[in-house]
């Protein structure tokens, strides 16, 4: 057994914050790690901005500002933050876990503790690797990506072509004004019968979500305006719930973003069995297998097009749909979890 732990200085949430509500997807995936570490039989302790000490499957969960840290650790995962670096010098191993675009680590702060400490640095992906340049400092670069939720991955799948419905399920700012656009343009008016459900909005992304509230709701008036070309505005939901909608979903729209990282929103999906149309931007070309688990179309064109095939050709969505099942479900935390254990020396 080994002790483990993980400090993130990030938003409020605690080990039963994904049972409450919507959840961001960095604040998920802590909570899936430290959980599925507990379960391999580990001693998992996390200090963040947890409103109160909690105790929640096997994980100790305490305020980042209580006097209660351990001596040492076998295991330090300090998460995105650089004022958590050098907050463990006796842990064993420390790892710099980062989520976000590496650019903003080229900034002093980072840097100087980064060349004085040089923890490994934790990736979620080999796109997202990329953003942080060769010559910067650092120790080993390990690419670990999300595991996907059992909750998604076991989860009961449909057994017939859904009716023609597509989703969006990521961030309202990344891109979804001109998603809807394009909608109204392009794809309703070929397939004037096709819904598109957004569960979308600014209570899953905490406190930052409250101080990007207005771009947000800017945009979510614009889909509130498009009822009558079958845009409906669902807002964000359960994991559980999301689970059902996606039971329901012919197809999941987005466009991807170059500061998109994993896309845990598109991961998700294509776990439950639902073709993808993305754009080649970002990490999202990692999340999709074109032409077999959904489409990754440049133009605007090509992804007008392929999101009106998915709607409309039930034999193409079912074989995407096998196809995801198939190939999607494979990384799991279990996993995931598997990867930082072998950090521990």
């Amino acid at each position: 057994m080994a002790h483990i732990l993980l400090a993130d200085d990030g938003i409020e949430f605690d080990g039963q914050s994904l049972e409450r509500g919507p959840l961001g997807g960095v604040e998920s995936s802590i909570i899936n790690l430290v959980a599925e570490l507990a379960r391999r039989g580990h001693d998992v302790q996390v200090r963040n901005n947890c409103r109160a000490a909690l105790d929640h499957e096997g994980v100790t969960w305490r305020p980042i500002t209580s006097n209660d840290w351990p001596a040492n650790v076998d295991l330090y995962i300090a998460n995105r933050g650089d004022k958590l670096i050098d907050l463990m010098p006796s842990a064993k191993r420390t790892v710099f876990w980062i989520h976000n675009p590496a650019r903003y680590l080229m900034k002093w702060r980072y840097l100087s503790k980064l060349w004085r400490y040089k923890p490994a640095i934790i990736f979620i992906g080999h796109v997202h690797a990329t953003t942080y340049p060769a010559w910067a400092p650092g120790g080993e670069r390990i690419v670990i990506p999300y595991g996907m939720s059992d909750d998604f991955c076991a989860a009961e799948p449909a057994t017939q072509p859904p009716p023609a419905r597509a989703v969006f399920t990521s961030n309202p700012l990344r891109s979804l004004d001109w998603l809807l656009g394009l909608w109204a343009q392009e794809i309703h008016s070929r397939v004037p019968d096709a819904e598109f459900h957004l569960f979308t909005g600014a209570a899953t992304y905490g406190s930052v979500g409250v101080d990007k509230a207005n771009p947000m709701g800017r945009v979510i008036a614009q889909a509130e305006a498009m009822a009558d070309k079958g845009v409906v505005v669902r807002g964000p939901v359960t994991k559980a719930a999301l689970i059902e909608e996606f039971r329901s979903a012919r197809c999941m729209l987005y466009r991807g973003d170059i500061n998109e990282t994993f896309c845990l929103a598109v991961g998700e999906a294509q776990a439950m069995g639902v073709p993808a149309v993305v754009q080649d931007l970002g990490s999202v070309v990692e999340r999709v297998v074109d032409g077999e688990t959904g489409f990754v179309r440049p133009t605007d064109t090509g992804f007008a097009d392929a999101a009106v095939e998915l709607l409309s050709d039930e034999a193409l969505w079912q074989r995407q749909h096998n196809s995801a099942l198939n190939q999607q479900r494979a990384w799991r935390w279990p996993d995931a979890a598997r990867a930082f254990e072998a950090l521990i020396e």
